[in-house]
Order: C-alpha cells, then structure tokens, then sequence
C-alpha cells in the first residue's frame, strides 16, 4: 500500500503514522508521486518521476505536446493506468498547472500538479 500525499506531504492519520492507499486509489497515488518528482533525482532509480520541470524551456507553443510526452514517460511504468488527456494552464511567475485525465481499472480520475518551470 501507497502512503498517501497532499501537496508534498505524507497525510497523518492522527495517530502517528500517515495514511494508505489501497486499489485504484493506490495507483492515484503512485501516479502522482511518480509526476511530482523530477525524473534521476533518486540514483538508484533513475528512471523514476517525470521531467514536467523541463515545460518552461519550451516554446510556449509546443509546452502542451511537451507535456504530454512528459505524462505519458513517467507513467509508462504503470500499465494499469492509461492517460487520456493532459490539461495545461500557465499561471505565471514560471509556475503551471497540470490536470492529467486519467482511466484506472475502468475509473476515470483526474490529478492535479503544479510545476515550477526553469
């Protein structure tokens, strides 16, 4: 079971430990982790997390095709999981929003990410 996170953060339980994810709500889970952390951050997996930090570099024009290259890398992993579109709202100051549309085990379920882009 996946611990289950909220803007960066593992959510308590309330009595010390944080709480778990189960079924579909599992792969929500890894699913977002996966897109939240940035792809070689952890040496012993490199292929891990997303390179959604990269939107910025790219033509203004070309971010939403970017973004969905990024999605679609950094949930290949998950063959449970099928994206189904990606959402792009530019919120300046370097920072956009991302909602991935997502099917898990014959349910839809949209995630929410907001990238810092350099």
């Amino acid at each position: 079971m996946e611990l289950k996170i909220r803007n960066g953060d593992y959510i308590p339980d309330g009595i010390g430990g944080e709480k778990r994810a189960a079924g579909t709500e599992e792969l929500l889970a890894r699913a977002l982790f996966r897109l939240s952390v940035r792809r070689g951050s952890f040496p012993f997996l490199p292929e891990l997390g997303s390179e959604l930090h990269r939107l910025g570099r790219e033509r203004p024009s070309a971010r939403l095709a970017a973004a969905k290259q990024y999605v679609a890398a950094a949930l290949a992993e998950e063959p449970a999981l099928t994206v189904e579109e990606v959402e792009l709202t530019e919120c300046g100051d370097a920072l956009t929003a991302l909602r991935v549309l997502l099917r898990a085990d014959g349910e839809r379920a949209a995630l929410e990410v907001t990238v810092r882009g350099a």
